[in-house]
């Protein structure tokens, strides 16, 4: 190997392994430190899980995951719909607009979610004359999800074979009986994919649901306003539980990827 190749290879390397250091140290550092007695100094190693029986005995922290999830439910769930309809639309008929909505379902990826946030309490408060309640909430959400939803869907649709529509519908199948048992059964695991990351990303979600929630309390919310009295143990915790379920959901989907069990519009 000549000495400029070694150079570039081990420079790459080094970046890289820099770029995995700046982006997971800090997660690292987080659940390290859920597991330590002393939170302002855990070095050297001292063991604990009080932290984490503090967290599980905690009524508050307990009603803001059940929130937290029923948010990310419901938000998934309208994202998932929108999302997919809105990708056969665009995919499979032929319009002069496509361009145009298109735009429009990508437009949320470049507001900020605290301008999502406002216009949804604003809208739903001077137009609708609706309280900050749950069901605002996973709309605001899911305006800024489906947009992500929308491109998970792309991405399989684009791959996807319309002939096969045609065929069922020239046998006699209604629309209706064509998507469930013609389309659905292969465009599931998109589905799925687009489910499981507008769930995550409304679950995590604080600027557009602690504008719709009313005073209904969720995980982010909960934690943002426990560092008024500062880092507690329960928020490290939380913290690591959080990471620790998000990687979980990630490394499943690798899996079922990595087996072949499912595609999510991956091709190897």
């Amino acid at each position: 190997m000549k000495a400029g190749e070694l150079l570039a290879r081990l420079t790459g390397g080094t970046l890289l392994l820099s770029l995995y250091l700046f982006l997971y140290a800090p997660i690292a550092y987080v659940i390290y430190v859920s597991f330590q007695k002393d939170l302002n100094w855990p070095f050297p190693p001292s063991w604990t899980l009080a932290h984490y029986a503090a967290l599980g005995a905690d009524q508050t922290y307990r009603e803001g995951l059940w929130n937290s999830i029923l948010l990310g439910v419901g938000s998934a769930v309208i994202c998932t719909a929108v999302a997919t309809m809105g990708s056969i639309a665009v995919l499979k008929y032929r319009s002069r607009w496509r361009a145009l909505m298109v735009v429009i379902f990508l437009c949320p990826l470049f507001v900020a979610d605290l301008l999502v946030g406002i216009s949804n309490l604003l809208f739903n408060r001077q137009i609708l004359n609706l309280p900050g309640n749950m069901g605002s909430a996973m709309i605001g959400n899911a305006v800024h999800c489906t947009s992500f939803a929308f491109l998970i869907m792309l991405a399989q649709l684009s791959r996807y074979d319309w002939r096969l529509d045609d065929a069922a519908m020239v046998f006699g199948a209604r629309p209706l009986r064509c998507f469930f048992e013609v389309t659905l059964p292969l465009i599931w695991p998109a589905m799925l994919g687009a489910f499981l990351v507008s769930f995550i990303l409304a679950f995590n979600n604080l600027e557009i649901s602690f504008y719709n929630l009313g005073a209904i309390p969720t995980l982010p919310t909960i934690a943002w306003g426990s560092l008024r009295f500062g880092l507690g143990g329960e928020l490290f915790a939380l913290a690591a539980l959080v990471n620790g379920v998000v990687l979980g959901a990630f490394v499943v989907m690798y899996l079922l990827m990595r087996y072949r069990i499912v595609s999510f519009g991956h091709r190897e």
